[in-house]
């Protein structure tokens, strides 16, 4: 089978203690390695204020996952999600050229605003010394 990048977002329930919250995450990082899938990123939002009520909870610890993998694996992910009672909402897409290329461009750009912050705070101190 070939394989296709995928972008899943999760979001776990605020109410769990850090160490819950990264155990449900190495989990599902783990999940995605042994059954053949490639972590490419995971990126943790932290936690933000939900728009709504889910499951009567008001804030939840969103979580960012970019894999490649087959079509197989991402029915064993969904399977664990609803399984997890500490996943409160989920949602799998599959990424095509368009958006891996808007998101490397998103990381160049911010890659360069990352360099020149630094190289402004490094005139500063140079300036006031």
């Amino acid at each position: 089978m070939r394989k296709r990048t995928y972008e899943s977002v999760i979001i776990i329930n605020a109410a769990l203690e850090d160490d819950q919250v990264e155990t449900t995450i190495s989990r599902m990082q783990e999940t995605i390695t042994t059954h053949g899938g490639e972590l490419i990123e995971v990126d943790k939002w932290g936690r933000k204020r939900l728009a709504y009520p889910i499951k009567k909870a008001k804030s939840g610890y969103y979580v960012v996952f970019r894999f490649s993998a087959t079509t197989d694996l991402v029915a064993t992910l969904e399977r664990n999600y609803r399984l997890d009672e500490n996943i409160i909402r989920y949602l799998t897409i599959q990424l095509d050229k368009f958006a891996l290329e808007a998101i490397a461009k998103q990381k160049e750009a911010s890659k360069n605003a990352e360099l020149n912050a630094q190289e402004a705070q490094t005139k500063v101190t140079e300036s006031q010394v």
